[in-house]
């Protein structure tokens, strides 16, 4: 029988070439902006509901898990920067397959959080100027893919002023939490740290409940890994992924456990605020600040068109990496000469304001769509554990970024994460996203195995018994 080498993914299009347009101040900003979206501003009041005063360690361990996540991804990106990232690393550790179904998993997960973001905008724009809602929505999405399709620095000068707003309406407001908790805050209705405890306890609704608050924390902290995906549009890509990664400690510990603690500290769990008005609102109506409500309008305004404008960047960059891989049409794999994937861009946009108008003409649709992303963030926290759990194996010790405790510290994250999706299996509230997310995965697993099988098989290999070796052995030794 004749033997044959795999053959390689097709030729990505001569004019598939990025530029690297980004600069350093972009990717900080980037880095620390990618975190921070109104699920912090807005969403956390449901997990304070959810576990009381003990969602801080919901947070705590929400944001240990996406440090060393991170770290993990931080030790592969430094070592081979790329625009498909975790998705291109899992192709050559673990097998065409993985990089395949990740990637698309994450590109839809991305595509889902355009519309979304719009919808947010949409609302907070049409209460402050009375038009419908599904027109600012839809402007906001052209404004900004108009901007990704001009040039890649636009989208970085866009989340560059988006983030900085981020950050100082953030500092301002921890600023004013710590001035009310001491009693320092003139005109403040509310001062200390007694309703840590005061109101049925630190933990009012036990242990299952922190976990519970654990899911809604943790999707909280979608967003760090865009930095790895950005990075490779910069000049020195290496030193700017080792710069932020080393930002992930400290901007998740002050940002989202600084906030939720103020937010405790000032505001009861179980009151009615929280739900009606949102976690940063809630407290700054108990310090009395004036005009609070529009203020987190517009603060409101800039973090979805944050989330918006990274979204569109994201998704885009994640298709070409997988038509640059042989796994998208060709298409999507050209660039403009400005060295902008047009047609990814514009793709990604046209899908995500299909989901636009889903949501006002066929809202149940909608919100199975929704539901089928629920777990994506996991399974892309689990493919990155794993694939540098394999790489560290092969390669040994990387030289510059390296994981903590390898592997024991690895092996915990898997097992951890493993145990949250279980837990979302328990919980009733969040088992049909895991259903429909994994569904989902398990077509796209399905999909790329045989599009791998069809790779090492050659024609002639009728019963597969000579066929190649599997694509993660081979691959993985060119990393």
């Amino acid at each position: 029988m004749q033997h044959h080498s795999p053959e390689p993914p097709p030729a990505a299009p001569a004019d598939a070439t990025l530029t690297q347009g980004l600069k350093g101040r972009q990717i900080t900003m980037i880095s620390i902006g990618g975190v921070i979206g109104a699920g912090l501003f807005v969403g956390s009041s449901t997990a304070v509901a959810t576990a009381g005063p003990a969602v801080l360690i919901s947070f705590l361990l929400a944001a240990a898990l996406v440090v060393l996540v991170m770290q993990m991804l931080g030790e592969m990106a430094v070592a081979h920067p790329d625009t498909g990232s975790f998705s291109t690393y899992a192709d050559r550790a673990l097998g065409r397959w993985a990089g395949f179904s990740i990637g698309w998993l994450y590109w839809w997960f991305y595509i889902l959080v355009i519309p979304i973001e719009a919808i947010a905008a949409g609302e907070v724009i049409a209460a402050l100027t009375g038009l419908p809602s599904w027109i600012p929505a839809l402007a906001m999405i052209v404004l900004l893919a108009g901007s990704n399709l001009l040039a890649v620095r636009n989208y970085g000068e866009f989340e560059y002023w988006f983030a900085l707003l981020k950050v100082v309406a953030i500092v301002a407001f921890l600023v004013l939490g710590v001035l009310a908790v001491l009693g320092l805050l003139p005109g403040s209705d509310t001062s200390g740290v007694s309703n840590l405890w005061s109101n049925g306890g630190f933990a009012p609704k036990g242990a299952t409940a922190v976990l519970a608050g654990l899911l809604t924390a943790m999707f909280s902290f979608q967003g760090s890994e865009i930095v790895t995906i950005a990075a490779a549009e910069s000049e020195e890509p290496k030193k700017n992924i080792k710069k932020a990664v080393r930002a992930v400690v400290w901007r998740l510990g002050l940002f989202y456990v600084g906030s939720i603690l103020v937010v405790v500290c000032l505001v009861p769990w179980n009151s009615a605020d929280l739900a009606a008005a949102g976690s940063y609102q809630a407290v700054l109506e108990r310090m009395n600040i004036p005009g609070a409500g529009r203020i987190m309008d517009v603060v409101l305004v800039v973090a979805v068109s944050s989330c918006l404008n990274s979204a569109v960047y994201t998704a885009s960059r994640m298709v070409f990496s997988l038509a640059k891989r042989g796994d998208a049409p060709a298409a999507f794999a050209r660039t403009s000469r400005r060295g902008v994937p047009r047609n990814a861009v514009v793709a990604s946009t046209v899908i995500g304001i299909v989901a636009v108008v889903a949501n006002y003409l066929l809202p149940s649709v909608f919100s199975y769509l929704i539901a089928s992303s629920g777990a994506i963030a996991l399974m892309m926290y689990l493919v990155i554990a794993l694939t540098q759990y394999a790489i560290r194996r092969k390669e040994g010790q990387p030289r510059e970024v390296r994981m903590w405790g390898f592997p024991y510290l690895t092996l915990a994250t898997i097992a951890f994460i493993a145990g949250v999706l279980v837990l979302m299996a328990v919980l009733p509230g969040h088992r049909l996203e895991l259903w429909l997310s994994l569904g989902l995965a398990a077509v796209l697993v399905g999909v790329g195995v045989l599009r791998q099988r069809r790779q090492r098989v050659g024609p002639d290999d009728t019963d597969g018994t000579d066929a190649a070796e599997p694509s993660s052995t081979a691959t993985a030794a060119r990393l």
